[in-house]
């Protein structure tokens, strides 16, 4: 099948990028002709993401965009698998290029902010259907800045993605909680499917993966890792305040690696600082930005990862590339991380709603609380691990792109 991938950037920025550096080869692997297709070509300092040789690459930065959209046409892909593009207009031209397939990475048209997060008086995943009632709780609930130029300009363009989203065959979705974000916005539950609904069933105990994970406790320091983008929603300064009291019911030392880069970073780095002074038994460390293979390194001399964020993750890919190492994982309950995190068996969870540095605590000492039930977290974590799940991913995937290709063109009104 000739599919085309289009999506906001060539480059390795966040998550929906590692997702199609995954992704990407797997359906080359499955025999598949693709094209790539980008709206730029930025931050030129990240690495562009890895294409299977021979794949042609569009950039309607560097090509001009209606030329990057010929040159898809004349490619004549038979399917347009879309992620987070960001210009509507553009969306709507190449969906005349061939069906397309929306996989929704985040809360594209249904958030004038994006982040679909209260943030005062305090933060607090929003619930709410995208509409005009959004601008009267803009400002009190601190949904986005104070620029009414900016928030009627975001409202008018979050209005046109979500109408754009009725051009595509189908919505895809990683988790269950964005699938329902989409029904509840009005589109047919039958057109709206979630690839990671529900976690891959436990298989029987296998051996941890051969990571060399530092185990802490008898004195020996727990190493703990963050990994993401630094600022506030992603809820590290929540971390580092929940770090006293990890330390004083551990009775260990903790070492904690602050991996990636922001506009939180140096305020972060300030608050660690004031942490470490009081208490010495606690080492915090900021390596800056790190790319996929430098986070996988890091996985693999750490017990734990920690994902605090404080907005409703969409998925928290993150997340399944700890599990997919045997590496544990404290989070908060917040959109579709309850869909692969079990409290238990491959780390615990946080009340999200709202969240608190000493609600965090508690999973972490939870997952570190011993030898034995780290140990325990680490196998289940293997058990769950879906590395061998990404071929039935991809499956799901070809099996629908197949169904669509194969109906009648739709009608218009």
């Amino acid at each position: 099948m000739r599919i085309a991938i289009a999506t906001w950037t060539r480059r390795a920025v966040g998550g929906v990028e590692t997702y199609l550096g995954d992704l990407v080869p797997a359906l080359a692997a499955a025999g598949h002709h693709l094209a790539f297709w980008c709206e730029i070509d930025r931050p030129v300092d990240r690495p562009p993401i890895a294409m299977p040789h021979g794949t042609p690459v569009y950039c309607a930065e560097t090509d001009g965009r209606a030329v990057a959209i010929a040159h898809l046409r004349a490619w004549a892909p038979e399917v347009l698998f879309a992620h987070d593009l960001q210009d509507p207009s553009t969306e709507r031209q190449l969906l005349e290029v061939a069906p397309g397939v929306c996989l929704a990475h985040n809360y594209h048209g249904t958030c004038v902010g994006g982040s679909k997060t209260f943030k005062s008086p305090g933060i607090v995943p929003c619930s709410r259907r995208f509409g005009w009632p959004c601008l009267l709780h803009y400002y009190p609930r601190r949904c986005g800045g104070w620029s009414p130029t900016t928030m009627w300009r975001e409202f008018r363009r979050q209005a046109d993605r979500l109408d754009a989203l009725s051009g595509y065959r189908c919505i895809v979705t990683l988790s269950s909680h964005m699938r329902e974000e989409y029904v509840r916005h009005g589109f047919d539950a039958r057109q709206v499917y979630a690839l990671h609904g529900e976690p891959p069933a436990p298989e029987p105990p296998a051996q941890a993966d051969p990571v060399e994970a530092h185990e802490g406790g008898h004195g020996q320091p727990w190493r703990l890792l963050f990994a993401g983008r630094m600022d506030e929603l992603k809820g590290g300064g929540y971390l580092l305040d929940a770090l006293p009291e990890v330390v004083c019911a551990l009775g260990v030392p903790i070492h904690v690696t602050m991996a990636g880069d922001g506009p939180s970073r140096e305020r972060w780095q300030r608050r660690a600082a004031a942490h470490q002074a009081r208490d010495a038994r606690l080492r915090v460390e900021f390596p800056g930005w790190l790319d996929r293979e430098g986070i996988e390194e890091r996985l693999g001399r750490s017990d734990l990862l920690v994902l605090p964020s404080l907005w409703p993750e969409p998925f928290g890919l993150v997340g399944l590339e700890a599990i997919r190492r045997a590496v544990p994982v404290a989070a908060f309950a917040v959109g579709g991380v309850p869909d692969w995190l079990r409290p238990g068996v491959n780390g615990h969870l946080a009340d999200g709603n709202p969240p608190r540095p000493r609600g965090l605590a508690a999973a972490i000492v939870a997952c570190l609380k011993d030898r034995r039930t780290h140990a325990a977290l680490r196998q289940g974590a293997s058990r769950t691990a879906v590395d061998r799940a990404f071929h039935d991913h991809v499956g799901v995937l070809t099996r629908l792109f197949e169904q669509i290709v194969g109906e009648e063109p739709r009608r218009t009104q």
